[in-house]
């Protein structure tokens, strides 16, 4: 993947300078990835996306206006990540009678 972009302060260009700290990402809940330490942030061509802060968000609502970067845009749209209850099953007996054959009538 290339050489390692290393995040701890913003050099005169606005660019991160090195950070030796191995890379962590994190889940916020009903959020944004948390990314910290040395990484490279590279777009769907394979360029590198400048890097300005030593911890970034990456979206996962996918309505940021500034994308990969999450703009807080999950708040209002209602972004969650906890997964819906699954839904009941039908009741066995219920079930077991409405499989069943009617039965002839005499």
């Amino acid at each position: 993947m290339g050489r390692a972009v290393q995040a701890t302060s913003v050099d005169p260009e606005g660019l991160a300078e090195p950070d030796e700290r191995p890379c962590s990402i994190g889940a916020y809940p009903d959020g944004p990835l948390l990314v910290r330490g040395s990484f490279d942030l590279l777009g769907p061509d394979g360029e590198r996306i400048a890097v300005r802060r030593r911890t970034i968000a990456l979206c996962r609502c996918g309505r940021t206006r500034t994308a990969p970067f999450c703009d807080g845009t999950h708040k209002a749209a209602g972004f969650t990540t906890r997964t819906p209850a699954p839904a009941r099953p039908p009741d066995a007996a219920a079930a077991v009678a409405a499989a069943a054959p009617a039965s002839p009538r005499g």
